[in-house]
């Protein structure tokens, strides 16, 4: 499954284009080296074992979704990534097991005026694109399991706030741009918080709640409370 950086994507004339000092990213991520470097090995190894332990289940259920529904088994999505020294959007591409119909992404259009969350994000709770199986991964994060991928890559952490989409991003306010202060994570508060019953507004409050209270305890209590939220399958669409 090949990866890639900013440099190689393609965004069009939609990217946007603001600059790190709005958001205050550079104040936020300079300090906290020790625990930086401590989170950053984290990991690597834990992703390492997760991947390791996960991959025959992996390509089990990547078969399945082949057989149910025609197409690549794995979704890859371009997300942003924080801001660049230059200030400008870094972005990368996230992968998930798919979820939904191939041509899920055509028919988004048609399904936005159905939209159930507040803000620049886009939610609904019976998606008509979702499959059998991506609903049952869906509720239990399941579909997220290919982002070890991009944590061991350093695209992403195990913590942190969601990567978002580069048009949710071009909808941001100063407020909200905080939340790219940090590296994006695979869980965070937002997913024990509730998750999809979450609006926009909930999302950056916690986000920015976890990037001036973040360290080593926080991010474990919330990699603890994650395992309940993926086996009990609370509050996801």
């Amino acid at each position: 499954m090949a990866t890639d950086t900013s440099s190689a994507l393609d965004l069009g004339e939609g990217a946007p284009e603001t600059p790190a000092e709005d958001m205050r990213g550079e104040e936020w991520s300079r300090g906290r080296r020790g625990y930086r470097f401590v989170k950053r090995a984290f990991d690597i190894a834990f992703s390492a074992v997760v991947i390791m332990v996960g991959f025959i289940p992996a390509i089990l259920l990547a078969l399945a979704i082949r057989i149910e529904s025609p197409g690549n088994p794995f979704y890859g999505q371009v997300r942003v990534g924080g801001f660049g020294a230059d200030g400008k959007p870094s972005y990368f591409r996230m992968w998930k097991f798919r979820s939904m119909v191939e041509d899920a992404d055509a028919c988004l259009e048609q399904l936005r005026e159905k939209n159930e969350v507040k803000g620049p994000m886009f939610k609904i709770a019976d998606d008509p694109r979702v499959t059998r199986i991506g609903r049952f991964i869906r509720r239990h994060s399941i579909d997220e399991f290919p982002q070890f991928i991009n944590v061991f890559l350093g695209q992403m952490s195990v913590v942190g706030p969601r990567p978002p989409l580069p048009w949710e991003v071009e909808l941001y306010d100063a407020w909200a741009m905080q939340r790219l202060a940090v590296k994006p994570g695979l869980t965070g508060p937002w997913q024990v918080g509730g998750r999809s019953n979450l609006d926009f507004d909930d999302m950056v409050r916690l986000d920015l709640g976890y990037i001036a209270e973040r360290g080593v305890m926080t991010d474990l209590r919330l990699i603890a409370q994650t395992v309940r939220v993926v086996v009990t399958g609370g509050g996801a669409f």
